[in-house]
């Protein structure tokens, strides 16, 4: 699995569910999902997941796609 850490003093609660609601109610076998959520000491702890390969950011800030790459990988 992945953890991801949201302090609870900077972000906004509202947000915060919204998130977790959208992650809930959504499952496909092409995203990470979500499988439980939990508060320790002033932190959400969202529980998704394991996906080999680094995060998002780490592959859209490192990779060069031509544009027919970005349409597939929006499609997908």
């Amino acid at each position: 699995v992945a953890i991801k850490k949201i302090s609870l003093q900077e972000t906004s609660k509202e947000l915060t569910l919204n998130e977790i609601e959208v992650m809930r109610t959504n499952r496909n076998s092409n995203i990470v999902n979500y499988l439980d959520s939990y508060i320790v000491e002033e932190e959400l702890w969202l529980v998704m997941e394991y996906v080999d390969g680094g995060t998002l950011y780490d592959v859209i800030s490192e990779t060069c796609m031509s544009e027919g790459h970005m349409a597939a990988v929006s499609r997908e």
